[in-house]
């Protein structure tokens, strides 16, 4: 609805002036900011100056519209029949009339030049009524009806006056926005700073893991030879080879082989562990049948089974495809996980089973039990070396705390990760997910360069993370590019420039805050869009610094790839 509030002729310059009074008065009444008074009224003295131009005079309208959708201050100019050619002329020429129209056009919400009935051209400048503003139609109409005191020079100079103003707010706006690029540009080299010592931090650990590695690979073989002597010599000891033993000394000879056992495979694990850190462990892939792992493992494990109390079930496989993996390496994170079920369930049962996601291509092995199981805050602990849960089974049931770790570092060597689902007192299910043929993705890397669709940098230290993203990519419009440090990462993008980068922020969220704010001060990936995969309390920091799009975990098979297609802006261009 349209509600008139004021109109007037404009046929000279005293009109022109006249109408830039009544504008700014308007906008005043009607509770526009001193800031759009005078843009308002610098309007409407230009779209008056180009009426005056055109050689015809004109009739200027001051209008309420207050339709559903918006409230809007309108002045309208309606020129006599025939000046619609000049003014569409005059708009899209160099003159002072163009400029002025632009100036309008800028200043208001809406500048149109339209056709009405009888020939008739208007020039229409609106501009939204601010939030909460008073609209007394008949109020503002009665104050623009009243008979201006002021003179046209008076006028100009207040007008002069204005015009010092906006320069002079400009011009301290101007100042602050130089400042604020300054301390950005500070800010942006403290940045890239930081990350440079954060890279030589992590150079400076990985010296150090390094540095461990030798060291157990070198203590492990060196205790082996003593404990090899050890057991040797207690086995001939406990056959009579050199004579009979007291009852005493049988007892006591084989308290040593024990000790020497639990060492050795203390010894054993500390090695395997040094060798998957040093990345001296070769993953010898074939293709075999679960139900035949299944089967070696029930032969192999059922004399640690305590005996009635707990049974040793494991679950049919039927329908499970071929894998193709390192099978020993399968083989020996299940026997540590079936072990752990045992030690710590009293009576019950130990259930193992294996499924398959026939879309993102995983297998997943599982161990259930029904022991004292643990604690959510312990839960982080079992998967640390040397880290122990005390409970009250730990005086019957001796451990190294490297069993669990151990099988996350080799799940991890297979391309995937462990799991773990349990409760104080009711049991616990550990969770080994690793790509049912390993390399796969590997293979399909080296065909990347006929792949024409554009590439998404996938970066996320956790296997089951990246396996997600590249299954929801993998019948999309994207190709995905994997990495699963941010150094590698890096590594990556000094080679290829991808149409986007998604970022998995956890575990590691200060490291991967401080490496977006990088990507963004460099001008080389600046431009790169950024869409962030983390918790909810994550998204306030991923806008801070610059990602186009949050991503709230767990990824969602359709979603992911219509996030692309707006980072990208491949959704605008199709």
């Amino acid at each position: 609805m349209t509600q008139p509030l004021y109109a007037m002729p404009i046929e000279d310059e005293r009109d022109m002036v006249a109408a830039r009074v009544k504008a700014r008065d308007a906008s005043a009444a009607l509770g526009f900011s001193p800031q759009d008074q005078t843009r308002i009224s610098t309007s409407v003295l230009e779209a008056a100056r180009t009426v005056l131009m055109a050689g015809q005079p004109a009739r200027a309208e001051f209008l309420v519209d207050q339709s559903e959708r918006s409230r809007r201050f309108v002045v309208r100019f309606l020129t006599a029949a025939g000046a619609g050619e000049r003014l569409r002329a005059m708009r899209n020429d160099d003159s002072q009339a163009a400029l002025g129209l632009l100036a309008a056009q800028r200043l208001m919400d809406q500048c149109t030049i339209a056709d009405e009935a009888d020939g008739v051209t208007s020039i229409s400048l609106a501009k939204a009524l601010p939030d909460g503003a008073p609209c007394d139609v008949q109020a503002v109409g009665g104050a623009l009806s009243r008979q201006s005191d002021e003179d046209t020079a008076a006028e100009l100079q207040r007008q002069n006056r204005e015009l010092i103003a906006a320069f002079a707010d400009l011009r301290e706006r101007q100042e602050e926005l130089t400042r604020l690029t300054r301390e950005l540009e500070d800010t942006n080299r403290g940045v890239v700073a930081l990350y440079a010592e954060l890279d030589a931090r992590a150079d400076h650990l990985r010296r150090a893991d390094e540095s461990k590695s030798r060291f157990l690979s070198n203590m492990s073989h060196e205790f082996r030879t003593p404990l090899s002597s050890i057991r040797a010599l207690s086995k001939l000891l406990l056959e009579r080879i050199d004579g009979d033993l007291t009852e005493e000394q049988e007892k006591q000879v084989r308290f040593i082989r024990k000790a020497a056992e639990d060492l050795s495979e203390t010894v054993d694990d500390l090695l395997d562990l040094a060798k998957i850190e040093a990345g001296k462990i070769e993953v010898r892939p074939a293709e075999f049948e679960v139900d035949t792992l299944f089967s070696a493992l029930r032969g192999m494990l059922r004399p640690l089974s305590p005996g009635g109390a707990v049974e040793l079930v494991f679950e049919s496989c039927e329908g499970l495809p071929p894998i193709r993996t390192d099978e020993a390496k399968v083989a020996q994170v299940l026997r540590n996980f079936v072990s752990n079920a045992l030690k710590f369930t009293e009576r019950g049962e130990v259930r193992v089973a294996a499924s398959y996601d026939d879309v993102r291509r995983l297998i997943t092995f599982s161990v259930s039990d029904t022991g004292i199981g643990i604690a959510p805050e312990h839960q982080q602990v079992v998967f640390e070396e040397f880290g122990q849960v005390e409970n009250r089974l730990q005086q019957y049931v001796k451990g190294t705390g490297l069993g669990l770790p151990l099988c996350r570092k080799l799940c991890k060597l297979l391309g995937g990760d462990v799991s773990l689902a349990s409760e104080a007192g009711r049991g616990s299910t550990f969770s080994a997910t690793i790509p049912a043929h390993y390399g796969a993705d590997f293979d399909t890397a080296h065909h990347a360069a006929s792949d024409p669709r554009p590439a998404v940098l996938i970066v996320a230290s956790n296997p089951i993370e990246r396996l997600d993203c590249e299954a929801a990519l993998r019948d999309s419009s994207y190709r995905a590019m994997s990495a699963a440090t941010l150094d590698e990462a890096g590594r990556l993008l000094a080679r290829t420039q991808p149409a986007a980068l998604l970022l998995a922020v956890r575990p590691a969220p200060s490291e991967a805050w401080i490496w977006l704010a990088a990507l963004r001060a460099q001008a080389a990936t600046r431009s790169i869009p950024i869409a962030v995969l983390g918790d909810a309390g994550d998204r306030d920091e991923a806008q801070a610094l610059g990602a186009a799009a949050f991503i709230e975990k767990p990824v969602g098979g359709g979603a992911l790839p219509g996030v692309l297609d707006a980072v990208t802006g491949k959704g605008r261009s199709s």
